[in-house]
């Protein structure tokens, strides 16, 4: 039976294919689906604007849902398990629809409990859908995203990966560690933006503001864009505090355009969130490849403690590795252990 108007409400926090098994089934039974996102400023783990644009680009194929916002005051979960804010729940539930409401749509967990009849019959059907069938819940995904990964609808996804930012000064071996881990963990990377722009210039030396400006910014939508394909864990090659060290070393005679990268850097600095930091120190072979800095080359541990000092000033706490390749390596996987929690074993 095809119903004119069905409703699936939720906090939806966050979003997993358990309600977007939910969602195609309902919808498929009505004309027209609300979904219906419970809110409350400050008690969840996600904001209402995700977790509308979570359900929305999840369902735009499916042009018979429409998605509300409904609003309750209850400052906990607990609070808004009582019968005085169900019952409110309800009543601003149907004046934002403002027709009636045929079928309501509920997990199995309530079934016997009357909660959904006792606010909605005999105006509405109630009809459950069985929750073990996709086991997940919201608080499994709250409790550890990573565990539950292949859950979490690909629009979520960036939400949750993990950043891992590689820095140091040059020749350290950045962008083949990070690679290697990309390809440990079975996910993808971001590679330096500067070595483009310093290739493009014919050298470190003879790079001008603007190549700075591009490396800053499209470093930050390379990082934004990866993102959305990485496979639970993402790492960074160099970020805007290296950058900035760059800048500082390249730009020491030209006051303003050194102080509009500063401005870059912070910017960028204070939207950006690394759950781990690798600095890798300077103790490997300088290898020349025609467009690293000779002055770096001469002094490697001068500059280094400057990058460091960098990240330091910016409240950017990281982790430093030093020794051959295979130690860098395998010291990285055992600080994602430890820190991030995130094996080989998914």
């Amino acid at each position: 039976m095809r119903y004119k108007v069905g409703m699936y409400g939720g906090s939806f926090d966050p979003l997993h294919l358990g309600h977007i098994h939910d969602i195609i089934r309902g919808a498929a039974m009505c004309e027209e689906l609300y979904v219906v996102i419970s809110w409350c400023e400050g008690r969840e783990s996600t904001s209402k604007e995700l977790r509308y644009r979570w359900i929305l680009n999840s369902t735009k194929h499916l042009p018979n849902i429409k998605i509300i916002m409904v609003e309750d005051k209850a400052v906990s979960k607990e609070e808004y398990n009582t019968d005085f804010y169900w019952e409110q729940g309800a009543k601003d539930i149907k004046a934002a629809i403002g027709k009636r409401i045929d079928i309501v749509f509920c997990g199995s967990d309530y079934e016997g409990t009357n909660r959904f009849e006792s606010l909605y019959c005999p105006e509405s059907v109630v009809c459950y859908f069985d929750r073990a069938e996709v086991p997940i819940s919201s608080t499994d995904i709250r409790g550890w995203a990573l565990k539950h990964w292949d859950y979490i609808p690909a629009c979520c996804k960036d939400y949750y990966a993990r950043k891992v930012l590689v820095v140091g000064g040059e020749s350290t071996g950045k962008s083949t560690i990070v690679q290697n881990l990309a390809l440990a963990y079975n996910t993808n990377y971001v590679r330096e933006v500067g070595r483009d722009t310093c290739e493009y210039a014919g050298g470190e030396e003879l790079m001008i503001a603007e190549d700075l400006y591009e490396n800053f910014l499209r470093q930050k939508v390379e990082i934004m864009d990866a993102a959305k394909e990485s496979n639970r864990i993402l790492f960074v090659d160099t970020d805007a505090t290296t950058t900035l060290f760059y800048s500082h070393f390249l730009l020491e005679n030209q006051k303003s355009k050194l102080d509009s990268c500063v401005k870059l850097a912070d910017a960028i600095n204070s939207i950006s969130k690394w759950d781990l930091v690798i600095f890798l120190e300077p103790d490997v072979d300088f290898i020349q490849d025609g467009t690293r800095n000779e002055r770096i080359e001469a002094e490697r541990e001068k500059y280094s403690n400057q990058i460091k000092e960098l990240l330091a000033n910016n409240g950017i706490n990281f982790h430093c590795i030093g020794g051959d390749y295979l130690n860098r390596f395998n010291e990285a996987k055992r600080l994602i252990k430890t820190e991030l929690g995130l094996d080989t074993c998914f």
